[in-house]
């Protein structure tokens, strides 16, 4: 087969049959990563996919460059203190992967970061380019200092299926410890003496179910917890007074927290309040008490306080409201932070232990803010990420004697990028129901409308896509395209009832929202043309309008997409399928559920009429939405539908998050964006 002629997978029949339908998957064989024939394949896209962009290969080099050239490649973190060090990271130009340092603290106020320079007194904690050697993945998923700072642990994958290693080392030495532990989860918290580490390992499907203590020097780790119900996750941290240990299980609507002294690591963990299901909580410690926020009878979240003798006995403190989302709480010893959403945006709220409460203003109509690291529990001051669709990522501390904010850092955006040239605007789109629909968007002011327009979405999980700045965006936006953000129920941006009305049986809202939006921009002079955009269960959000109104797209990228999700949950087999029924429903026990998901999900509704050129891009290592959903799609939609073309792009040693270096991101993004300049501009 020449590499300019799309590949023609082979059908091998296979049935499925549930609550008295059957149906035929010609593709099924491609789940199977051990048959040669799937790995034929897969080159076999990548080669025509090759062929077919080859033409782009100009623009892909100049939008790199362009993203590359407006990046300060060498560039150090705004350093966080905790306890006796500052911790930062930097990067250097030609290198893949961050340096983590640290410097020894003096004072709240952090020393000065200068593009290119370095601190004095540097300590390098962990350098990702020596780790990852001349492995063409690596990531790290732990890295976690006794409270002590002396010691460090960290975990590393060279696969990208996010099973990890876990070592340890000596900080004031420098030298690695003996101990080594395989497959272990993300995250993990230590003791307070620094004696032990607890971490969590997954099952075969993925899903993390133990915590294990593991002793420094000894080989027999003892299993603290196991959670035998494959609806929940599990995970361990320790509270910013470190003085707790948290144990969470949680399903998608459920959680259960259990608590243990962390100056007492060999003693039994204390249930806060037994799970009751649709319940959700957390627990943050204050000092003298716990501050809990929940949901129970609260579908906003309500935030209460609770004795430490009586973690479970819940006193209101900050009541439900209909139009506030209460999103997190961050205790410390003289304040708690409250992080909230509210009309779409993101937002702080401070509550002093002596004075009265307070939120932060910020100037823009579109914004995103949120903690950005804030390890000390005894601090006069909060850490703040701050961004916008025109502002770069900046950080700044908040004084909390004088409410000043002042500002540490703004990412440098080189090249001349002056933010008086773009504008961002908030939009609403009607949808089929009448439900009123937020859109984000952003342009540069000599734009002239209708222009061509990237419109991204998401839709899930609670999720929210908030209106933040990016650097290979400018690429589009300067080359006259709006890119546009629909705010899609499923997503959090409205708060829990938003998220609600677009799940379960409630999930076409989320498609049908979508394709209002991209109906308003065109209908409203925004747009002459619009691109599609999305990844994981934005893919299905991508397949799903796809099949829904075809003639709306000029072209559609879908990432690591989950666009086989019918096959996907019915199988509890796979990665994350029981704890995903309580997102999409249940199709494998109940009829209404499967034939509800078998009416949107995009692989069984592929059809005959002319859908627009789309590009899959997947990963072969990926534990999350495996590489033979996108790969089975592009086969059928090849063999099925008109219009196109259908290209298949497979990262052959990548995970869900594609493929690890900066630089090579960089690439990846380019290519995309270069696929997308040519379908809005054609």
């Amino acid at each position: 087969m020449s590499s300019n002629t799309p590949p023609v997978a082979k059908k091998s029949p296979t049935e499925r049959t549930h609550h008295g339908d059957t149906v035929i998957d010609e593709y099924a064989w491609l789940t199977n990563k051990d048959d040669p024939d799937t790995i034929a394949y897969l080159e076999a896209e990548n080669a025509f996919l090759q062929d077919q962009t080859a033409h782009l290969g100009d623009l892909q080099e100049q939008v790199f460059q362009e993203i590359k050239g407006r990046t300060q490649e060498t560039d150090l973190s705004v350093p966080s203190r905790k306890g006796a060090w500052w911790y930062f990271s930097r990067t250097e130009e030609g290198k893949q992967y961050a340096v983590s340092c640290r410097v020894p603290a003096d004072g709240e106020t952090p020393p000065a970061v200068t593009p290119g320079g370095r601190l004095d007194q540097e300590q390098v904690i962990l350098d990702g380019n020596e780790l990852a050697g001349d492995s063409p993945f690596f990531s790290v998923g732990t890295s976690a200092m006794t409270p002590d700072g002396t010691l460090l642990a960290y975990s590393t994958d060279y696969k990208g299926d996010e099973r990890f290693t876990l070592r340890f080392k000596n900080l004031e030495t420098g030298e690695p410890l003996d101990d080594e532990i395989e497959n272990v989860f993300y995250g993990g918290a230590w003791s307070a003496d620094g004696s032990a580490f607890f971490y969590t390992r997954v099952d075969d499907a993925w899903r993390p179910f133990q915590v294990y203590r593991h002793t420094l020097g000894t080989s027999e780790d003892v299993l603290v917890y196991e959670e035998t119900d494959e609806r929940y996750w599990v995970g361990i941290g320790l509270t910013r007074s470190e003085k707790y240990l948290v144990l969470g299980a949680g399903s998608k609507i459920t959680s259960e927290v259990r608590i243990l002294d962390a100056n007492d690591p060999t003693g039994e963990f204390q249930v806060v309040r037994p799970r009751k299901t649709g319940v959700e909580y957390g627990i943050e410690h204050a000092g003298d008490f716990f501050y809990v926020l929940h949901n129970e009878g609260a579908e906003n979240f309500e935030l209460a306080t609770a004795p430490l003798d009586d973690p479970g006995t819940w006193t209101p403190l900050i009541a439900h409201s209909a139009d506030t989302r209460l999103l997190e709480i961050d205790a410390f010893a003289g304040h708690a932070v409250v992080h909230f959403r509210r009309d779409g945006l993101t937002g702080i709220r401070v509550l002093p232990y002596e004075g009265a409460e307070y939120e932060i203003e910020f100037p823009e109509p579109l914004y995103e803010v949120g903690p950005a690291g804030n390890p000390e529990f005894s601090t006069g001051r909060l850490r703040l990420a701050y961004t916008s669709m025109i502002t770069p990522a900046s950080v700044y501390d908040y004084d909390l004697a004088t409410h000043e904010l002042i500002l540490l850092k703004q990412r440098p955006v080189l090249g001349g990028y002056d933010p008086a040239d773009y504008e961002q605007f908030r939009e609403w789109a009607t949808a089929e129901d009448g439900t009123r629909v937020p859109i984000s968007l952003v342009k540069r002011k000599d734009t002239a409308k209708p222009a061509p327009t990237v419109l991204y979405g998401y839709g899930s999980y609670e999720t929210s896509i908030d209106p933040g700045f990016s650097v290979p965006r400018l690429s589009l936006l300067d080359r006259g395209f709006i890119f546009a953000v629909a705010h899609i129920r499923g997503g959090g941006e409205m708060g829990r009832r938003w998220y609600e009305e677009g799940k379960l049986t409630r999930k076409k809202n989320t498609f049908t929202d979508f394709v209002a939006a991209a109906r308003h921009l065109k209908a409203s002079g925004w747009s002459d043309r619009v691109i599609a955009r999305g990844g994981s269960a934005g893919g299905l959000l991508m397949g799903a309008v796809a099949n829904l109104a075809p003639e709306e797209f000029a072209g559609v990228v879908a990432e690591v997409p989950f666009v086989d999700a019918l096959n996907t949950i019915l199988d509890p087999s796979l990665p994350l399928t029981v704890i995903e029924w309580d997102e999409w429903g249940d199709p494998l026990h109940n009829p209404d559920v499967y034939a509800y998901m078998k009416s949107y999900t995009p692989y069984e509704n592929v059809d005959g009429r002319p859908y627009p050129p789309i590009l899959a891009i997947t990963s072969l290592n990926d534990t999350r939405v495996m590489y033979h959903e996108p790969a089975k799609w592009i086969a059928r939609l090849r063999a099925t539908a008109g219009g196109g073309p259908f290209l298949l792009k497979t990262e052959m040693g990548a995970g869900h998050g594609g493929r690890s270096g900066r630089y090579d991101a960089w690439r990846e993004e380019a290519f995309a964006l270069s696929w997308i300049i040519e379908r809005g501009t054609a």
